[in-house]
């Protein structure tokens, strides 16, 4: 089973690093779901930073997910979801369905 993600700390976040080119695969999404589902839960602060550097392209079904893990971390009192790493067919993806204006989207983990 090959690695889809790694996690890190940085700052207040927890830092999740998605390791896969492609995010198609539904047993991949499955696993990935349930991965994004564990960290939220175990991230008390509600502070989720997700790395896109690395991915080329994702199933619109990754997009929900993602909308599922901001509106989870929303619930916590100081919870963000920030995305970076983003390309720009995501970042073209993010605007053409309005999530870049739900969505906080920086170049590193370093500029939240």
């Amino acid at each position: 089973m090959d690695t889809l993600l790694s996690v890190s700390t940085h700052g207040e976040f927890k830092v999740v690093t998605l390791q896969t080119p492609a995010l198609m695969n539904s047993a991949d999404l499955d696993r990935l779901g349930e991965e994004l589902d564990r960290i939220a839960a175990g991230q008390a602060n509600g502070r989720v930073l997700l790395d896109f550097t690395r991915v080329e392209t994702l199933a619109s079904r990754a997009i929900g997910m993602i909308v599922t893990l901001h509106k989870k971390l929303s619930a916590v009192s100081g919870g963000q979801l920030v995305l970076c790493g983003v390309s720009p067919q995501l970042t073209q993806l993010l605007k053409i369905t309005r999530l870049d204006r739900l969505l906080k989207v920086v170049k590193t983990p370093n500029d939240v």
